[in-house]
């Protein structure tokens, strides 16, 4: 891990740099549901959701957003800027984001990765992370921009 990265709160101010950081690592996001400006500031304001970064200098180069649902806490929207993959930096984020779950009184973590992506599932799986293969996820949408 290289010196100089510093683990800092981000708030709804943050939202350009963070869906450029998303762009950068090729995170898909719905920039007209669910990732809106609007609709992460409001998720942002209601309290569950708490956004977690990592800086080199005044650069973000790390997210994560941490929800939780009173019972499990849940890592999600974890991207990290190609040019400082492989550096530490997941992990920071992701120590943060069980520490201030911790901090919630919740000892249950949990994330969710498409199957495809077999660099998270790798690093999930070296963070302790167990993969449930009776667990399937299922969704139901209003709308498929959401």
């Amino acid at each position: 891990m290289e010196d100089g990265f510093q683990v800092v709160h981000l708030g709804a101010e943050d939202y350009d740099a963070i869906v450029a950081l998303w762009q950068a690592a090729g995170l898909p996001y719905k920039p007209t549901g669910r990732d809106s400006r609007t609709q992460f500031a409001a998720q942002m304001a209601s309290g569950l959701q708490q956004a977690i970064g990592v800086r080199a200098g005044e650069q973000l180069i790390g997210v994560v957003l941490v929800t939780h649902d009173s019972r499990k806490g849940w890592i999600n929207r974890l991207a990290v800027h190609p040019d400082f993959r492989r550096r530490g930096v997941a992990r920071l984020l992701i120590a943060e984001a069980e520490r201030v779950l911790r901090d919630k009184g919740l000892q249950i973590f949990a994330a969710l990765v498409e199957g495809w992506n077999e660099a998270s599932l790798a690093f999930f799986a070296a963070a302790g992370y167990s993969a449930h293969p009776d667990i399937r996820y299922f969704t139901k949408r209003d709308d498929a921009g959401v």
